[in-house]
């Protein structure tokens, strides 16, 4: 019957909407924008404005030409047009519409803004959208949102712009990696504590540029243009106050949260304290509006979304499991006299993880297949520090002084068990290995960075020194039980193995670097870039490995043969010498050098050791294209050769597997790997219809794949050696759109495809394969709004996926999986907020005894109180208790089904209360009604 009204309603809507559309008045508004000497004007941001209270009708942007067109309906019969590009004078002209207005205002000359007074025309409005040489500008003001929203709201409705499920941003197509607040971090380095706690009521503009360092910043040499950074500017009026937000929930189960986050800014100093405690998978840091910290990705399928996250390098849940995590942490940045600046922040986070994982295993060898089955479970638990801090320094206009030190601290324990049964195709057992671990680890990480860039001339020129050191240590004990039974052709047990061992494992790794590189000028366009690196490391592993004494009982009996002492030496030079070429429409750049790697590495117990030269080729070239001011063309092309790593290279077994004994190869070559990658990007701001394709691969010579011998008892011995032709290729296209209806409601829509190819070598047997893996992945989204009442977001993807394999081609597989997602968001009737959240996935190719379609539905039911500060709700997670964490991993030589401990349903009741003041005064004031 809910579902009934609801359905009542909604039709009721778009029927008011559709008769508020036939008495609007339908115009027209055409033209061209050119300066005083005739040149038209690319990219000038047109908008039409009511005369009545200044709200947005609409805007466009002028095309390469200086042509525009504006046309739809408004209720309004007067409007304000208005005409900006930088540089200029704001062009404003009134006008009169009637049903069906036809203006065409012909060609619109703006004038010079030289900033002489008496000259300047002060508007009292803001260009709704500007795209100015490498910044795209959004006026927050101009794009209307419920009257509490934060930023990630706004963010959803700005054109270009795209908000995915787990609340990662894209602009055109492109990763947004940071959001800043005047130029500084918001609270460490994770954009959503940001997008989810900033209120739009402190928020002016909403700029976006392309990703750069501190260092990149203050040259203005080039950032990455594939990366993007979000800067919000807050009204200097309202750069004063505070806003916080706690939550505090308790539900069945004995599931609760409890979360707040605190910001005071004063100018340019911002104080942010943080903290949480649950035992739902989440961080407590970013807030849903709906569902709170249990958010709407708390899942345990699909898209990796098993309740894991990580904020500023720490990692919480994950790997399957449910985690209860404690979390706090504070940061405060300052800036004094644009010359000196603070920044300083510190984290703790407590976890505590438990999973059980159940997996079955088909092994394919050259000869036969073999199954594994097993069962585990473990608990982790663990203490985080984290401190960071960054001082900057400008003694002048041309220099800038950095340092910035970071030091993180672990302190935790694990324990864990496992059964492992294998067993032939005809069901005949041929081992079962039980396992049992308890580990305690302690582990110190410093870093450093120390920067001094000058700057020189007119045209970039600079000159940067820098050394950065690292120092990390650790600490592991690990007492270590195995039992393995083993038996014969028929089944019959015949022989059974032990490992009781305690392992006490000890590493040490210091690296020290120094770095110089200058850009010369060469021209107004072109620069030439020098640069070189020295860096030295040292490293020490010991691990010492004991069985316990047949007299005492205690592990004081050294196993030399399974212990070892690495002493580790890595010198790296690295010069580099490129040209790069830059003007208002092409940034390019090729680079190349010569890296020479000398490593050298002793083990004290075996008395072996090796010295090796490594001297490898680079190079790196890039090109990004500006068709026009919203069109461009990017490609990149670089290589590299990556040295093998010392468990690779060191000839010393390892046994701690005893299913895999693990032996490295000391003739290893270092792995060449080509990269290449384009797209193509474009807004139309006139259709409000973005597109974004791209194409990538990579190639792989000499690289590093594993010779795996598995004998009769099914013991795998491991080495490694290089192989030529592992390739990998993937290509894609996504295109948004939005569709303004009256009354501002809006349709966004956003579809794409993408696919993948790749190709794996290996050896098994000592005969070589190879598996070529394909797949195809379309997508559409919808997103409805109805400002203030309603949102609808339903979703569907579907992926056909086909693997081939040269080892066993029977085994080849093709399937499909789909998921169907449906998203529903109400705030009617006033004061309500009803939240609905439903995922179907059916997997294609899941195998029997594991389920392979399952609905997750959550829900939320909120009741606003005291204004809009304060908010009561009731949330169920997974109504339908169906929740399972099911997937099918296919590899080289083995197909693998795995079902993990998820998050089970419960009912959660939360209490949220906001509270703020910006510029002298509580934004919500004028909210509330009693």
């Amino acid at each position: 019957m809910a579902f009934k009204n609801m359905l009542t309603q909604f039709f009721l809507l778009g029927f008011l909407l559709i008769f508020a559309s036939a008495e609007a008045q339908e115009y027209k508004i055409q033209g061209k924008v050119i300066d005083s000497e005739n040149v038209a004007l690319e990219s000038a941001t047109i908008y039409v404005e009511t005369v009545k209270d200044s709200s947005l009708v609409d805007y466009t942007i002028s095309d390469t030409d200086g042509n525009f067109v504006i046309e739809g309906s408004t209720d309004a019969t007067e409007v304000n047009l208005y005409i900006s590009f930088t540089g200029f004078q704001t062009y404003k002209k009134k006008y009169q519409l009637s049903k069906n207005s036809m203006i065409n205002t012909g060609s619109v000359i703006l004038k010079l803004d030289d900033n002489t007074l008496g000259e300047v025309v002060v508007q009292a409005t803001k260009a709704p959208v500007s795209i100015k040489t490498d910044t795209l500008e959004f006026n927050a003001a101009s794009f209307k949102t419920k009257a509490d929203a934060n930023l990630e709201e706004v963010l959803k409705k700005l054109p270009g712009v795209t908000v995915d499920k787990d609340g990662a941003v894209s602009v055109n197509g492109k990763k947004v990696s940071r959001v800043l607040v005047n130029g500084k971090e918001f609270f460490g380095d994770d954009p959503k504590i940001a997008t989810k706690n900033l209120p739009k009521e402190i928020i002016n503009k909403i700029q976006v540029v392309d990703t750069k360092t501190k260092s990149e910043e203050f040259t203005g040499k080039e950032g990455d243009s594939e990366n993007k950074t979000i800067n919000i500017t807050i009204d200097e009026d309202k750069n004063k106050g505070y806003f916080a937000r706690l939550t505090a929930g308790g539900g069945t189960d004995e599931r609760y949260e409890l979360s707040g986050i605190g910001n005071y800014f004063k100018d340019d100093l911002r104080v942010s304290i943080l903290a949480s405690s649950n035992n739902i998978n989440s961080s407590g840091f970013t807030f849903d509006e709906v569902f709170d910290a249990m958010g709407r990705s708390a899942y345990s399928f699909a898209r990796s979304s098993n309740g894991s996250f990580s904020i500023n390098g720490n990692s919480f849940g994950g790997g399957g499991g449910v985690t209860k995590s404690d979390n706090g942490g504070i940061s405060l940045v300052n800036e004094w006299d644009d010359e000196t600046e603070l920044s300083a922040n510190y984290f703790f986070n407590r976890g505590d993880t438990k999973t059980r994982t159940e997996i079955e295993r088909e092994n394919i060898l050259p000869d036969r297949t073999y199954f594994n089955n097993s069962i585990s479970s473990s608990e982790k638990k663990n203490d985080n520090h984290r401190a960071r801090f960054g001082f900057e320094f400008q003694p002048d206009t041309l220099t800038r002084i950095s340092f910035r030190p970071n030091m993180t601290v672990n302190n935790g324990f694990s324990k864990s068990n496992s059964n492992t049964s294998s067993f032939r195709e005809d069901g005949n057992p041929i081992n079962n290995a039980e396992t049992e671990q308890y580990s305690e680890l302690y582990s110190n990480n410093f870093s450093n960075r120390l920067n001094v860039t000058r700057k020189f001339g007119s045209r970039g020129g600079f000159v940067s020194l820098g050394f950065d050191n690292t120092n990390n240590t650790s600490e592991e004990e690990n007492v270590y039980f195995s039992s393995r039974e083993i038996y014969d052709d028929l089944g019959n047990l015949e022989e059974t193995e032990v490992q009781d061992q305690f392992i006490n494992q000890n590493t040490r790794k210091d690296e020290y670097s120094i770095k110089a590189n200058t850009r010369l000028p060469l021209s107004e366009k072109l620069s030439l870039d020098v640069s070189y690196s020295y860096t030295k490391s040292n490293d020490k592993s010991e691990r010492l490995i004991y069985e316990k004494d047949g007299v005492t009982g205690e592990y004081d009996v050294l196993i030399d043969t399974l212990s070892n002492d690495f002493n580790s030496e890595t010198f790296n030079h690295r010069p580099n010498i490129g040209l790069v070429y830059k003007d208002d429409k092409l940034r390019a750049s090729i680079s190349g050098g010569l890296e020479n790697v000398r490593l050298k590495n002793e083990d004290l117990f075996s008395e072996t050791s090796f010295d090796n030269t490594y001297n490898n080729l680079y190079s790196n070239a890039y090109f990004r294209y500006k068709i026009n001011k919203t069109k461009s063309i990017y490609f990149n092309y670089r290589n590299s050769r990556d040295t093998p790593s010392i468990t690779q290279l060191q000839p010393v077994t390892n046994t701690t597997n005893p299913l895999n004994v693990v032996t490295g190869n000391p003739n290893l070559d270092p792995s060449l790997e080509h990269r290449m990658y384009m797209n193509f990007n474009n807004y139309d701001f006139k259709s409000r219809s973005g597109f974004y394709a791209y194409l990538g691969g990579n190639l792989t010579n000499d690289k590093v794949v594993g010779i795996t011998t598995t004998n009769e008892d099914l013991v795998r011995t491991t080495t490694y050696t290089n192989v030529d032709g592992a390739y990998s290729m993937f290509v894609g296209a996504s295109l948004d759109k939005t569709i303004t209806l009256e009354s501002k409601n809006t349709i966004k829509i956003d579809a794409g495809v993408n696919g993948n190819f790749s190709k794996d070598l290996g050896f098994s047997n000592g005969v070589k394969f190879n598996s070529n893996r394909y797949s195809v992945s379309p997508r559409v989204g919808v997103q409805y709004d109805i400002i203030d009442v309603l949102t609808v977001e339903p979703s569907y993807d579907i992926s056909f996926n086909n693997a081939k394999y040269s080892l066993n081609n029977t085994r080849d597989q093709n399937y499909i999986n789909h998921d169907i997602a449906l998203e529903v968001t109400s705030y009617w009737p006033k004061n309500f907020v009803f939240g609905n959240d439903i995922s179907y996935r059916h997997l294609g190719n899941i195998a029997p005894g594991f389920k392979n379609d399952f609905v997750l539905w959550n829900m939320s039911l909120g009741y606003k109180v005291m204004g809009d500060d304060g908010i009561f709700k009731v949330k169920v997670f997974d109504v339908l208790d169906q929740n399972i964490s099911t997937s099918r991993n296919t590899g080289d030589d083995f197909v693998q089904d795995t079902q993990e401990l998820v998050l089970e349903q419960y009912v959660m009741f939360s209490f949220t209360y906001k509270l703020s003041k910006f510029g002298g005064k509580d934004p919500n004031k004028k909210a509330r009604r009693f």
